[in-house]
C-alpha cells in the first residue's frame, strides 16, 4: 500500500475471518470513527465500555434500516490499537449481515482498509514497532503452539528490546572511537585499548545469540520441507506414513507404485514440516514415471532437507555416500541430505545413529524413529536447547547476518589495522542495519511490502 494515502482517512473492514460465526465485528478508525458510530447506533459509547445497541443504516431513520444488533465499544486516542479513534461494532457472524454492516459504515463518510493498514497505522503513531507489527501476523499464521509462543514473545517487545540494546551498545563504542579520533595527535592511543576490543566482542556474542534464536524461529515461522527420496521399493512410503501417523501413500511390494509428489503436513518436535514423498529413483521408459523422477529431482533440489531412504539389505560394504547417491541415481547431493537405512529388521543391522547425517531404522517395527526425528530436527538447525527462539522473517535475518559482517569487519579492522575511521563506519553500517529490524531505518517500499500481506482487518 502506498503511504502517500492520507492516514488523516477514516479506515474501516471486517475483523473477523469470513463465513459463519457467532460473532462478527466490523473495526473502524479515524477522525470519523465516533461520528459513524452516532449515525449507525446514535449513540457514543463510554470509553472502554461495552454497549448493547442496534445497528442501522442511518439512525434517523428508525425504525427502518436495522441491519442487526450486538455491542458496540469505543477506544479512543492515543490509547488505542492505532493511537486513533477506534470503534468496534460486534454483531452477528454471518456474511451477509457484515457485509451490510460495513456498507453502513462506508456510507457514513469511512473508506475500505488496505490490507494491514490498521497495523501500519499503530506503527506509523509509534504505538508498535516494526517487528511487533510483524509479529501480529505471525502469532495469527502460527502452525504450532511453539510458533505462537515464539510469535507472543516479538509482540511484547523482547525482540526489539534486545536489537535496542544492541544498538545502544554499539553507539557507545562508534561515539567513543569517533571522539579518540580527535584526539589523534595526542600520545595516548585509544584503539590499542583491550577494552574497546573486549566491548567489541561483547557485541559479536550478542548478536550471534540473536542470530542463532532467529534461525530457530524462522523455522517455527516457515515450515521446511522435507523430501523423502531413494529407490523404488526401500520404503519411502511407508516412512511417510509412520510420520503422518496415517496411510497417506500406498504402499505395495510393486515398485514404482509412487509416480507423483504426495504432500503432508506434520509437527515434528514443535516445527511445522512439509513433508513430501517422491517417485523411486531409477531408470524407466514408462513415461509416467519418468515425468514422476523428474518432479522428484525437481523437489530434491529445492528441499530443505532430503531423506535419501536406502534398503539396508542392499548396503555394499566400502562404498561412501558420494557413491551411494550416484548409484541411486542422483548426480549431486544437494546442500542438507541424511541416509536413512531401512529394513534394520531383514538385514541385521542395528537400529539407531551411525553418525550425524546418518540413521538406521525399521519401518516395520517401529525401531530408530526417535533418533531418526532428533537427526531431522539438528540437520535443519532447529535446537531445543536454544531458549525463546525468535520467531524471525528472513528479512530479519538478513539484517542480522549484514549487521554481522560489519561487526565483524569492525573487529577485523581494529585487530590489524587500527584504523578508527573504518571500524566507525562498519559500526556506523551496523547501527542502520539493526535499524530496519525495528523500523527506525525505512523504506516507503519495505513498509508497503510487509503490510500488503497482513490480512484485511488487522
Amino acid at each position: 500500500m502506498a503511504l502517500s494515502m492520507a492516514t488523516t482517512d477514516t479506515i474501516a473492514a471486517i475483523a473477523t475471518p469470513p463465513g459463519r460465526g457467532g460473532v462478527g465485528i466490523v473495526r473502524i478508525s479515524g477522525p470519523l470513527s465516533t461520528t459513524i458510530s452516532n449515525r449507525i447506533t446514535g449513540a457514543i459509547p463510554a470509553p472502554r465500555q461495552a454497549s448493547f445497541k442496534r445497528f442501522f443504516i442511518n439512525h434517523s431513520d428508525a425504525p427502518d434500516g436495522l441491519i442487526d444488533f450486538g455491542l458496540v465499544l469505543f477506544f479512543p486516542a492515543p490509547h488505542s490499537f492505532t493511537g486513533e479513534d477506534i470503534i468496534e461494532l460486534h454483531g452477528h457472524g454471518g456474511a451477509v449481515v457484515m457485509d451490510r454492516l460495513l456498507q453502513a459504515v462506508l456510507a457514513a463518510g469511512a473508506r475500505i482498509a488496505s490490507p494491514g493498514e490498521f497495523s501500519e497505522r499503530a506503527f506509523l503513531n509509534d504505538k508498535l514497532d516494526l517487528a511487533q507489527a510483524e509479529a501480529i501476523a505471525d502469532l495469527i499464521d502460527s502452525a504450532t503452539e511453539d510458533a505462537a509462543r515464539s510469535a507472543l514473545i516479538s509482540l511484547s517487545g523482547q525482540f526489539s528490546t534486545e536489537v535496542f540494546e544492541l544498538v545502544e551498545s554499539i553507539t557507545r563504542i562508534r561515539v567513543f572511537i569517533e571522539a579518540a579520533l580527535d584526539f589523534s595527535d595526542e600520545d595516548i592511543d585509544f584503539l590499542a585499548d583491550d577494552a574497546l576490543l573486549h566491548s567489541l566482542e561483547q557485541s559479536q556474542q550478542q548478536l550471534q545469540s540473536i542470530v542463532q534464536r532467529a534461525d530457530s524461529g524462522r523455522l517455527l515461522r516457515e515450515g521446511a520441507t522435507v523430501v523423502i527420496a531413494g529407490k523404488p521399493n526401500a520404503g519411502k512410503s511407508s516412512l511417510l506414513n509412520y510420520l503422518t501417523g496415517h496411510e497417506a501413500a500406498i504402499v505395495t511390494d510393486m515398485p514404482g507404485t509412487t509416480r507423483d509428489i504426495l504432500k503432508e503436513h506434520i509437527n515434528l518436535d514443535g516445527i511445522p514440516v512439509h513433508l513430501l514423498d517422491t517417485a523411486g529413483l531409477r531408470q524407466s521408459d514408462h513415461r509416467v514415471e519418468q515425468e514422476g523422477i523428474r518432479r522428484a529431482n525437481q523437489a530434491i533440489a529445492s528441499a530443505d532437507l532430503v531423506l535419501l531412504v536406502v534398503d539396508s539389505t542392499e548396503i555394499h560394504p566400502g562404498e561412501d555416500l558420494l557413491t551411494l547417491w550416484q548409484r541411486i541415481g542422483i548426480s549431486a547431493p544437494p546442500s542438507k541430505w541424511c541416509v536413512v537405512f531401512n529394513k534394520t529388521d531383514l538385514s541385521g543391522l542395528s537400529s539407531g545413529f551411525i553418525n550425524d547425517s546418518a540413521v538406521a531404522i525399521s519401518t516395520k517395527h517401529a525401531e530408530g524413529m526417535s533418533d531418526l526425528k532428533k537427526m531431522i530436527t539438528s540437520s535443519l538447525g532447529f535446537s531445543t536447547d536454544i531458549k525463546n527462539p525468535i520467531l524471525a522473517r528472513r528479512r530479519h535475518l538478513d539484517a542480522l547476518r549484514r549487521a554481522q559482517d560489519h561487526l565483524n569487519s569492525a573487529i577485523s579492522q581494529l585487530k590489524q589495522s587500527l584504523a578508527g575511521e573504518l571500524v566507525a563506519e562498519d559500526l556506523k553500517e551496523c547501527q542502520k542495519t539493526l535499524g530496519e529490524i525495528t523500523g527506525t531505518v525505512y523504506s516507503d517500499e519495505l513498509l508497503g511490502r510487509i503490510f500488503s500481506s497482513f490480512c484485511i482487518g488487522k
